[in-house]
């Protein structure tokens, strides 16, 4: 099944502050929330696991540590947590300690620009692919249809660790450690990891509660959220202006530190009608990204309102987030109609490779190096992918660091 054929939502960037820096206020909290203290016991559960099984505590009754662990497929610092997770897990083999994995999120209550980290939703069906390519080596539940067990442990984020010691009673509550990012070089204070020798030892954690750090848990009341930012999108406006070949040979330059994705199609093309929805969806999906969609009609420049008409219909809108940066290059929108007589002027600016056919699809990084090409019609999976892989699941401190 598409992946975009529900939308969906997440707290991914660092600009969004309640994603990094969740906090238990009783306001925003669902009814139900309740936040464990150090010393209290484990709340039961019984949950479906990836492995199509039931689990509940007492399936772990042998371990003379459990580590509950609410990590999440879309968010980037759970994703980036997955590797020292494996490793703890191994690390641990056979000394008393397991550890269960649980998805708290609503996959409804996700925005479309919330994925942008990711190649799937928080779906049950989709914690199964994620789980097996990134291989897990433990168990994962899904808690997403009713949220009670996130709501009985006050899960604030994704991830956000809970420990017990052998009679269950909460002895560490939440980072897996500081840092946010994949590369285990960049972790100071492997908190978790400290808690469980210091309890695998008979000692107390050294240090029993931390901040979190993470995207925030995606309650089911969330969705009306989703419901207001897709009414919101879709009375976006469209801008559309003629452009020539040396304004598209500036284009594909790129210049900039933005992905672009290159449209070329036509009111009258069926395959570029059929394959638009997918590149308004990859649109939104990195909408909260560095990245873009330049769609360059070749219909006649004098049908300029058709072509307008048929952009507003799919909502080929312009993200808030890429409005400054276009404003910034002197562009009034991403939606052109080329006015020029030679198609050969367009195929030279854009893409001398390119035969000519439409639609074409090419996405090129900062620079101009080419990413992505298709004739004849995207797979929209495949093509987000693509742009994954380039763009990165994680979050990166040198990225982070430039302006």
């Amino acid at each position: 099944m598409n992946k975009f054929a529900v939308f969906l939502s997440l707290a991914l960037l660092p600009a969004l502050s309640n994603a990094e820096e969740p906090k238990a206020k009783k306001s925003s909290m669902p009814e139900g929330f309740h936040e464990l203290n150090i010393g209290d016991t484990a709340p039961d559960f019984d949950l479906i696991g990836i492995d199509e099984e039931k689990h509940t505590l007492k399936d772990y009754a042998e371990a003379d540590v459990l580590m509950i662990a609410f990590l999440s497929n879309h968010c980037p610092t759970s994703q980036a947590a997955e590797g020292r997770l494996k490793k703890l897990v191994k690390d641990f083999k056979g000394k008393g300690l397991k550890v269960v994995a649980i998805n708290p999120n609503d996959p409804a209550a996700l925005r479309p620009d919330e994925l942008g980290y990711s190649k799937y939703n928080d779906s049950f069906p989709e914690m199964k692919h994620h789980a097996k390519e990134e291989g897990f080596n433990f168990p994962y539940l899904y808690d997403g249809e009713t949220q009670k067990t996130a709501l009985a442990y006050g899960c604030l984020a994704t991830p956000h660790v809970f420990i017990f010691d052998k009679e269950r009673k909460l002895r560490y509550k939440g980072r897996l450690d500081d840092s946010r990012y994949a590369d285990e070089a960049t972790v100071t204070s492997p908190d978790a990891r400290n808690a469980i020798e210091a309890l695998l030892a008979g000692k107390p954690a050294p240090v029993e509660v931390t901040k979190i750090h993470g995207c925030s848990t995606k309650w089911i009341g969330k969705r009306q959220q989703v419901a207001a930012d897709n009414e919101k999108w879709e009375k976006g406006e469209v801008n559309i202006e003629l452009i020539n070949a040396k304004g598209v040979a500036a284009l594909r330059k790129n210049d900039t530190k933005k992905v672009r994705m290159f449209n070329v199609w036509a009111t009258w093309c069926g395959p570029c009608v059929e394959e638009f929805p997918e590149l308004v969806a990859t649109s939104r999906k990195f909408g909260l990204r560095d990245f873009e969609f330049i769609s360059i009609s070749i219909d006649d420049p004098e049908t300029i309102g058709d072509v307008k008409a048929f952009l507003e219909k799919h909502n080929a809108v312009v993200s808030e987030k890429l409005k400054p940066s276009l404003k910034a290059e002197g562009r009034k929108g991403n939606a052109y109609v080329f006015h020029e007589d030679s198609s050969d002027a367009l195929i030279q600016a854009l893409e001398p490779s390119w035969e000519g056919s439409v639609p074409f699809t090419l996405v090129v990084a900062p620079g101009g190096k080419v990413i992505y090409r298709n004739e004849g019609g995207v797979d929209g999976d495949e093509l987000r992918e693509k742009i994954l892989d380039y763009m990165g699941r994680f979050y990166v401190p040198e990225l982070e660091a430039q302006p």
